[in-house]
């Protein structure tokens, strides 16, 4: 439903066919412009229920009847006016001074279940000299509460283009998209602008006159009566708000979520693994023997298998916390950690930067421009890689899995304990850091509670399906690439047969010639004369010379060649550790046992298994604590114009993991693990 004011605009302009016109999204936080951003350009930008997930504008194209429009997604603010990143950058946009151009229109978004709030924002919106159109949102979540809007009415009394939408439903989108257009196109004459500007309160009008003008015209153009939270509602707030009994919940609602990943990705795990295994077989049954086939069974495929076959886990944990997102709940996570973060010299704006961080850093760093204070800013930056990022996951899956197989209950609790680990040594790196470099209080965190919502399937599919093919991307072309070098460095110079393997080549020679063989006799002595000279060929690489060379720095953490290997490996790219394992590794497992079968069974130079306790676990405490990722370093350096900060963050990362890794093992070593 729209509602179009007299048709006594002017046209402007007569646009080329550079570019389509463009619009600007303008609401405020929790107000459902992101989710109409992905209905209007068939976008799935990542949508929250907290105030800040969106620190730069996004660009998309949206179909208009009668053309095509850009759509820019600017981040949700309280005012334009106030002197805050993210009002700065909605002003810089409007005004042209980001992007080649200024936008042609603005689309001013009301939130119906708060109505008179979004009235005093779009007052002061409405009084910049462009054509505007209101989109009125969240319509179908006010008529559920018994409220609605007159489009016409308010139209009348704004003196722009009103259209009544919702952008979970698709109801009224093409109408904004036809009302903008028209609006672009014949953009604003001064008469129009004067009119406009008569219905709106004066520019020098106090906020109570402004609140006075929203009620009248709440008053004139609404129906109904918004009904007020419940008393269940209430407490349920007061519980999941509490400083101690929120952090618990949220220790317990994550602990849920983990265990359902581990329980629920087991079996798409299986089937990834199988068909991986079966094409391996394919290909090494078609190929002809030599180093293509060998490239192609042992450093293309084996490789990209030991990372997608942690897909499932990825995507289940982008759905859940996609639900959790949308709901409302973590909103009031972050505001029952707020007091507990400033413990520690940390800003309550720190939460969202610090909770995009579990995704990916580079976004977590680059939401920090929204922490106003230098300092605030600077800590943040410094502790956000200490979140565990999805690059981790496939070693968290793997390492857990070896720990606690089959105890999806403990696999989940041990999911937890990576997360805490390091939320808890980010936490207190902020406070050496803020006690000592950044001395000075942090800010309280300011934080409107959004209602509570069911979740929308939908957009938890889109970002589970967004988030697993940014995985499989990368897994396509970067760890692919790695893997394809991993594989020729542990492939060349091939080394001559030693002493060894010469005299197991005779003994299975001998044993096959019997003239009664022994099957199971011959078949093990195959297997151990494959893994000797597998062992052989690995240490006289350039990987194993590589590995050898850096032993002795990770030999305190019980880490072999292939491990060292495989760490180093790492720093270009968390994801690959798991596939650079795969390549450089030494088992005597048969083709058919699962991926993590075969990892079980990894063996040492010296015979004996990789995978100890007490090796597993320090190798956890230090993918939960390193910094391995260049791109969060060369962003720092970028974000904080100095090398100093990065150089120090990755000193102290990487010296912290190492520490703990060596505390952990020799603790499980002296209790007899």
């Amino acid at each position: 439903m729209a509602a179009q004011p007299p048709d006594d605009f002017e046209l402007q302009r007569v646009y080329s066919t550079e570019r389509p016109p463009r619009a600007a999204l303008l609401g405020q936080p929790n107000t459902g412009k992101t989710t109409l951003f992905n209905r209007l350009c068939g976008s799935r930008a990542r949508t929250a229920n907290i105030p800040g997930t969106t620190v730069e504008s996004r660009v998309g194209l949206a179909s208009a009847t009668h053309g095509a429009l850009e759509i820019m997604d600017l981040p949700g603010i309280y005012g334009l006016s106030l002197e805050v990143p993210e009002s700065k950058l909605c002003r810089d946009c409007l005004d042209g001074r980001i992007g080649d151009v200024a936008p042609d229109v603005a689309v001013i978004i009301a939130d119906a279940t708060n109505f008179a709030r979004s009235l005093r924002f779009a007052a002061h919106a409405l009084r910049r000299k462009m054509p505007c159109v209101i989109a009125v949102t969240l319509c179908d979540d006010a008529r559920r509460k018994g409220f609605s809007v007159n489009a016409a009415e308010l139209c009348a009394c704004l003196g722009c283009a009103v259209v009544i939408t919702s952008g979970r439903t698709g109801e009224g989108v093409q109408e904004l998209a036809d009302a903008v257009l028209r609006a672009a196109l014949h953009g604003i004459s001064l008469e129009s602008f004067e009119k406009r500007m008569h219905h709106l309160p004066s520019s020098s009008a106090s906020e109570s006159d402004v609140t006075k003008w929203a009620n009248d015209v709440l008053a004139e153009v609404a129906s109904g009566r918004m009904s007020a939270s419940s008393s269940v509602t209430d407490r349920v707030d007061r519980a999941l708000t509490h400083p101690v009994a929120g952090l618990a919940a949220f220790i317990l609602v994550m602990g849920f979520l983990f265990a359902a990943i581990f329980w629920l990705a087991q079996f798409p795990m299986d089937a990834l693994d199988f068909i991986f295994g079966t094409a391996g077989a394919w290909v090494g049954d078609t190929l002809p023997a030599g180093a293509l086939r060998d490239l192609c069974v042992d450093g293309i495929i084996g490789g990209i298998a030991g990372t997608v076959v942690f897909l499932p886990q990825i995507c289940l944990l982008f759905f859940l916390l996609s639900l959790l997102e949308d709901s409302g709940y973590l909103a009031r996570a972050a505001f029952a950690a707020d007091k507990f973060m400033r413990q520690f010299g940390l800003p309550g704006q720190a939460f969202v930067p610090l909770l995009s961080s579990h995704a990916c850093a580079l976004p977590g760093i680059m939401s920090t421009r929204l922490i106003p204070d230098t300092k605030d800013r600077l800590a943040t930056i410094l502790v956000a890689p200490f979140m565990s990022c999805t690059a981790r996951l496939p070693v968290y899956v793997l390492l857990i899995s070896l720990l606690f197989a089959g105890y999806p209950g403990l696999a989940g609790l041990a999911f937890v304990g990576c997360y805490a680990t390091g939320a808890v040594a980010g936490l207190l790196s902020a406070f050496l850091v803020r006690s000592t470099l950044l001395k000075g209080p942090a800010r309280p965190m300011m934080l409107e509670m959004p209602p509570y919502r069911r979740p929308s399937v939908k957009i938890a599919l889109w970002v589970m399906y967004d988030r697993g093919m940014l995985f499989i991307k990368n897994a396509g072309t970067i760890i692919l690439a790695i893997c394809v070098v991993m594989w020729w460095l542990s492939a060349y110079p091939k080394v001559a047969p030693s002493v060894e393997v010469l005299n197991m080549r005779a003994q299975t020679v001998q044993a096959q010639q019997q003239p009664n063989p022994n099957p199971d006799l011959v078949q093990s002595l195959e297997n151990a004369l494959i893994l000797q000279e597998s062992r052989d060929q690995q240490l006289g690489s350039m990987a194993g010379k590589i590995g050898l060379l850096a032993e002795p720095l990770f030999r305190p953490l019980g880490f072999d060649h292939q491990l060292t290997v495989a760490v180093l490996t790492s720093f270009l790219a968390r994801e690959v550790f798991v596939s650079t394992l795969m390549i450089v590794s030494l088992t005597d497992a048969n083709d058919e046992a699962s991926l993590l079968e075969r990892l079980k069974q990894n063996q040492r130079a010296d015979g004996t298994l990789l995978f100890s306790v007490p090796t597993a676990a320090s190798l956890l405490v230090f993918f939960t604590l390193a910094m391995q990722c260049l791109p969060t370093l060369a962003l720092v350096r970028r974000e904080t114009q100095s090398w100093k900060w990065p150089l120090l963050q990755f000193v102290w990362m990487s010296g912290l993991a190492w520490g703990m890794a060596w505390i952990v093992r020799e603790t499980l070593l002296s209790g007899g693990l």
